[in-house]
């Protein structure tokens, strides 16, 4: 039998039967993240019009021409916000690029924040109507979400519930609408999203009930992840495994290509990263450090030193 990367409903935590239900939640998610890495969260409370709604601003901005939509790129930034076009993103070690193009929407923050300088201004297209409306909204949502899965995850490692939330209230963190084009050839190096860890905290990722997702397990076996389409995939990024000292783990995971004719379709995912404030210093938890688990990380290290270094080595920058 497959091996199964759990799915569990986070109700039991924002709106539990009772404590002993939500101290349970508490547990298994815990546990699904030690072994894996990753989740489904399904209860979310994020509705089909939010999701379907943000879903076509996005089809119809990768549908428009390459000459318009390159207006949105900004060279130099790292892709930090706008248009990143097909062909840039290398997964970390990989000889190939992916086959994908993306678009970046980051949070909303006043002019004379003192996180200014390393969070630009958002982008947004003027040809969709809708955009700005339909995926900020998308943004809010899965940020609250996030917040809600980091509590659990802090009470896991014996933490404050929110312990993450001044932390993580004016994070870098990123939407990420992704366009997979059509495959039209067989015999391609290149897949649509090379063999990587995520950078960031978590990840929440929108649209995986599409075939692709693969999460490699501690045996060194791909197992797919094809989620159901209430479900939001969740994972940890490098940041948290830094933070936690590897109890909770940054799989590898990848988008493989599809055979037959389902190459020849478009695909569309949109993860969110969620990433602690820029000033954030990202140094081993000590309740985290153990004789059979020692430090890992001597060194502590910001998240946005953290985050300059990762997006060179995947050459955003």
């Amino acid at each position: 039998m497959s091996p199964q990367i759990p799915t569990l409903d986070i109700r039991r935590f924002t709106d539990p039967a009772s404590p002993a239900d939500r101290d349970a939640f508490v547990s298994e998610l815990g546990a699904a993240y030690r072994e894996w890495g990753f989740a489904g969260i399904r209860g979310h409370g994020i509705g089909d019009d939010r999701i379907g709604g943000a879903y076509e601003v996005f089809r119809q901005f990768f549908d428009l021409p390459e000459a318009v939509k390159m207006k949105y790129h900004v060279p130099g930034s790292g892709g930090a916000r706008g248009y990143t076009p097909f062909g840039v993103e290398t997964a970390k070690d990989s000889k190939h690029h992916d086959l994908k193009e993306f678009w970046h929407v980051g949070r909303e923050i006043a002019d004379d924040s003192g996180y200014r300088e390393v969070m630009p201004p958002n982008l947004w297209p003027t040809e969709i109507e809708g955009f700005r409306e339909h995926a900020y909204g998308l943004y809010q949502a899965l940020d609250r979400l996030g917040s809600s899965v980091l509590s659990a995850l802090a009470l896991h490692i014996e933490l404050p519930e929110d312990w993450f939330r001044d932390k993580t209230d004016s994070g870098n963190s990123i939407l990420r609408p992704i366009h997979y084009p059509p495959i039209t050839a067989d015999d391609i190096p290149n897949v649509r999203a090379g063999a990587h860890e995520d950078i960031n905290l978590i990840t929440l990722l929108v649209g995986a009930s599409a075939e692709g997702l693969e999460v490699l397990s501690r045996k060194g076996e791909w197992v797919p992840f094809t989620a159901d389409a209430d479900t939001i995939v969740v994972n940890i990024g490098d940041m948290l495994q830094r933070l936690t000292n590897h109890v909770y783990p940054s799989t590898t995971h990848r988008v493989v290509n599809p055979k037959g004719e389902t190459a020849r379709q478009p695909r569309y995912s949109t993860p969110f990263f969620l990433h602690p404030n820029p000033d954030f210093l990202i140094d081993v938890l000590p309740g985290c450090v153990s004789p059979d688990n020692p430090s890992r990380y001597p060194q502590a290290i910001t998240a946005q030193g953290y985050l300059d270094e990762r997006l060179r080595e995947i050459k955003l920058k």
